[in-house]
């Protein structure tokens, strides 16, 4: 297939406009947080959609944070026991 035979697009910058995130809150207390990010987009150079508005390539990741009413979570104790600071590289000095 030659390069013809292609739509060619060209890139957008695009900027955000509004709130980052949605939120929403569940009837349990539950808080879900909603992140779209734009990943590429782009307008075809060469091609338009059948009733000649321009067509576009939209490439997007949805980003989902939810904030448990209780607020609470859990470690297993030997993933904190014992623990101390590391010590800094043997060629630093104090």
């Amino acid at each position: 297939m030659s390069t013809k035979d292609k739509i060619e697009f060209k890139m957008l910058e695009y900027t955000r406009v509004g709130d980052e995130h949605v939120t929403f809150k569940l009837e349990d207390g539950t808080i879900v947080k909603v992140k779209v990010d734009l990943d590429r987009v782009g307008i075809a150079l060469n091609y338009k959609n059948p009733d000649g508005t321009p067509h576009y390539a939209v490439n997007a990741s949805l980003k989902l944070t939810l904030i448990p009413n209780e607020r609470k979570f859990f470690v297993e104790p030997d993933a904190v026991k014992g623990k101390s600071p590391p010590s800094p590289p043997g060629q630093m000095f104090s």
